[in-house]
C-alpha cells in the first residue's frame, strides 16, 4: 500500500509531466492555396513535427505560394516555408521577384517533391501548343504564387507575354473549376502531381495537356538549367496523350538565424520518418532524402547536424 505522502508525490510528478508535454511551441509553415500540392504536403510535415519533435507543434498556413513564402519567412510572419529551389536562390541574391525585398538569408531544411508546370485545357479545345494561347483567357494561380514567373518564361519562349493573354489570378482549385465551366480557356498550375485540383476538374470535363511548340522545350532546358523535363503519363489524369512539362525541385526552408535545435528537431521529425510521410502524402514518394545535400542554397546548421549523424 502507498502512503499518502507517496501518493501526493506521484500525483504532483504526473501533473508536472503532463504540463511539460502539453506546453509546446507553435510553429507556422507557409504552404500555398488549397488545390495544389504545397498545402497537403505542409499538412503532412506539420503532423510529423507535432508528433515527433518534442516541445514543438506545427500548423499549416494558406499563403499565395512559392514566391510569397520566402518573403513571409524573411519577415518572420511564418517560421518555415515551402518554395522551389530556383526561387530560393533568387531570394538569397535579392533579384527577380525579390529585387524590392533585398538580399535574404534563407537556409534549407531539406528537399521535397518536384513540381511540374501543368498547362491544361479542355480536350475539345483548339489550343494545341503554348503559341495558341494568344488572345485566350488563362488562369495563372494566385497572385504571388510560383506559377506566374514560370508562366512568363514559358510564354516568352513562344514570343508571348502576359499582355498577349487575359490573365486570371485564382487559386488552383478555382482556376480548374473555371476551366471546367468554360470561363477560362486554359489553366497553368505549378504543382506536384497528381494535383487534386486537376483530378477534381477531370471528373466533370475531359482535359489535355498543352504542348510546347517544336523546339521550345529543348530551348527551355538550355536556358533554365534548374528545370527538368517531366513526362506525365496518360493514366495520371486519364488523358488521351501524355503531357510534357517542365519541373523544378521544391524545398523546406527557414531563415539563417532560425534556432539550431529547432531546425534539427524538424529535420529529424520529417526525414527520419519517411515511411510515415509517404503514408500521409503521396508526393512524399518522390522525395530522395540524400538530394537535400544537392540543393542550391546552404543547409541550416541544425540540418547539417542531422545528416552528419
Amino acid at each position: 500500500m502507498l502512503n499518502i505522502k507517496t501518493k501526493i508525490t506521484l500525483t504532483l510528478t504526473s501533473l508536472l509531466l503532463l504540463c511539460q508535454t502539453s506546453i509546446a511551441e507553435e510553429l507556422r509553415i507557409g504552404t500555398a492555396s488549397q488545390g495544389g500540392a504545397f498545402y497537403p504536403v505542409g499538412q503532412a510535415v506539420s503532423t510529423l513535427v507535432s508528433t515527433h519533435a518534442q516541445g514543438l507543434e506545427m500548423v499549416p498556413v494558406v499563403t499565395q505560394g512559392s514566391v510569397q513564402n520566402p518573403k513571409l519567412v524573411n519577415s518572420g510572419e511564418i517560421d518555415v516555408g515551402i518554395t522551389n529551389n530556383n526561387l530560393a536562390v533568387l531570394a538569397n541574391k535579392g533579384i527577380g521577384a525579390y529585387k524590392r525585398d533585398g538580399v535574404m538569408e534563407l537556409r534549407a531544411i531539406g528537399t521535397l517533391h518536384s513540381s511540374v508546370l501543368h498547362m491544361i485545357t479542355r480536350a475539345d479545345s483548339d489550343i494545341k501548343t503554348v503559341a495558341d494561347l494568344k488572345g485566350k483567357k488563362l488562369a495563372l494561380g494566385p497572385a504571388g504564387g510560383g506559377t506566374i514567373p514560370f508562366a512568363r518564361q514559358i510564354l516568352e519562349l513562344h514570343d508571348l507575354t502576359l499582355k498577349d493573354i487575359t490573365p486570371s489570378f485564382l487559386s488552383y482549385a478555382d482556376g480548374f473549376s473555371q476551366l471546367s465551366d468554360g470561363n477560362v480557356d486554359a489553366t497553368f498550375a505549378l504543382s506536384g502531381y497528381p494535383a487534386s485540383a486537376v483530378m477534381q476538374a477531370r471528373v466533370n470535363k475531359d482535359l489535355k495537356f498543352i504542348q510546347f511548340a517544336p523546339g521550345a522545350l529543348d530551348k527551355a532546358l538550355l536556358q533554365f538549367p534548374n528545370y527538368n523535363h517531366v513526362t506525365v503519363a496518360k493514366d495520371v489524369y486519364d488523358m488521351q496523350q501524355e503531357g510534357h512539362a517542365l519541373g523544378v525541385s521544391n524545398i523546406l526552408f527557414v531563415r539563417a538565424d532560425f534556432d539550431e535545435e529547432k531546425a534539427y528537431k524538424i529535420t529529424k521529425a520529417v526525414y527520419s520518418n519517411m515511411d510515415e510521410f509517404r503514408q500521409l502524402n503521396a508526393h512524399a514518394k518522390q522525395i530522395i532524402v540524400e538530394n537535400s545535400k544537392k540543393l542550391k542554397i546552404p543547409l541550416h546548421p541544425g540540418v547539417a547536424r542531422f545528416h552528419n549523424e
